[in-house]
């Protein structure tokens, strides 16, 4: 179709439905920069001020932007998926590994004791089996664009503590997708066999380990080779798209969009390019990265914390969730730093966490108002993880501008 026709039939088809998305991704680019060097300048991080502006701007308020809308919800995806390649282009995978043994015991005896709790405090609050079940799942989960936001924020990315907690949220967030997928068969009336935990486990860790022993032979040199040919804009680009090839594959070996992204971004962290693509993906995560904080916030209905109920346990889940998180920073015993800030680095849940509580809501394990009490769990543990991050690290002299790259501190703080 030549573009005049197209336009007319974008015109036709619903001209009002497309000045209403443009109306409401402009309102959530503005009021996210607003906000966000709001929270900056009374020494916050910029991250709480977009989330606000989600609430803000969500059905529950001022009703401009629906999260839940096909559009905003696939660029919030997109944001996050960029955010996270971005994250893995800066991670050093020889450093990741070195503190691997520390992440996976963050991870495991994170994903344990906050299930514990949550599954407990269910059964003390009277909820059903598999209410409590689902509860224990939704605690699980740690969302790494939160904290690699914040981290990014002060200059600490590179820190031991930061590159445990990027570690522990990766593993964190591939045993959650195998709980997701067993408490989802439960749901279903499915069984639940040893062979299926074992095939789930197998495919979400392996697909890491593959993706980083083929690209290493492979992702180098084609980018050698197309260096040679194609001019610099190009090549982040070309990144990017490989980046969504990688993010795509992962979905269909049943891992996650995120940890491919992320594993896509530590392919192209040898390779000679580097700085280039690196900065022009900080280009493009401009636009779409605060979408994504902004659609978190916005999934917020803030008009059911009225109900002393959804209150009630929302505070015991929110509470089971901060504790489950700080006990899992001590886990690595032999580690001498900071294990304080590991374990609050991981308790923000983020979208993680809304994944299980949605599954648990379109199941109808959940209702209305339990839905919204996990929702207030997620909501505070994002906002509060921030914040203590910002009491327990100062920002390193010169903060974000010490990257020679760039990188993600330049993408996340001046979105």
């Amino acid at each position: 179709m030549h573009a005049p026709g197209l336009l007319a039939a974008l015109a036709a088809a619903d001209a009002d439905g497309f000045g209403g998305l443009l109306l409401a991704i402009g309102a959530m680019l503005a009021a996210a920069k607003l906000l966000g060097d709001l929270f900056e300048t009374v020494g916050q991080p910029a991250v709480l001020g977009e989330m606000l502006a989600g609430v803000a701007l969500g059905p529950s308020m001022l009703g401009l932007v629906d999260p839940h809308a096909p559009v905003i919800y696939a660029l919030a995806e997109l944001g996050v998926v960029i955010l996270l390649f971005q994250i893995g282009l800066e991670t050093n995978l020889r450093r990741l590994l070195d503190v691997g043994p520390a992440a996976l015991a963050v991870a495991l005896v994170g994903v344990a004791v906050p299930f514990a709790l949550g599954y407990y405090a269910s059964a003390v609050l009277g909820l059903d089996p598999l209410v409590r079940l689902v509860m224990g799942a939704t605690l699980t989960a740690t969302s790494v664009g939160i904290t690699a936001r914040v981290l990014s924020d002060l200059g600490r990315l590179q820190d031991t503590e930061s590159q445990i907690v990027l570690g522990a949220a990766v593993i964190d967030d591939v045993v959650g997708l195998i709980i997701l997928a067993v408490v989802g068969a439960v749901v279903a009336g499915g069984d639940v066999t040893p062979a299926l935990v074992g095939r789930l486990t197998v495919t979400a860790f392996g697909f890491i380990a593959v993706a980083l022993l083929v690209g290493r032979f492979v992702v180098p040199p084609l980018f050698d080779l197309l260096d040679r040919y194609l001019k610099g804009p190009s090549l982040p680009l070309i990144a990017l798209t490989v980046a969504f090839l990688v993010a795509v594959l992962a979905t269909k070996v049943g891992s996650a969009l995120i940890i491919g992204a992320f594993t896509a971004g530590l392919l192209f962290a040898p390779t000679r390019q580097l700085q280039a693509i690196e900065r022009g993906v900080v280009q493009i995560g401009y636009f779409f990265v605060p979408l994504f904080f902004v659609s978190v916030g916005a999934l917020v209905d803030v008009r059911d914390f009225g109900d002393p109920r959804v209150l009630l346990i929302g505070g015991l889940l929110t509470l089971c969730a901060v504790v489950g998180k700080v006990v899992a920073g001590f886990a690595p015993f032999w580690f001498k730093g900071r294990k304080l800030v590991i374990g609050v680095g991981m308790i923000p849940r983020g979208e993680v966490g809304l994944i299980f509580a949605s599954m648990g809501l379109g199941a109808g394990v959940f209702d209305g108002k339990l839905f919204s009490a996990a929702a207030l769990m997620v909501m505070t543990t994002t906002f509060v993880a921030p914040i203590a991050l910002r009491a327990l690290l100062h920002p390193r002299p010169g903060g974000i501008d010490e990257s020679p790259t760039g990188g993600t501190a330049d993408l996340v703080s001046r979105v």
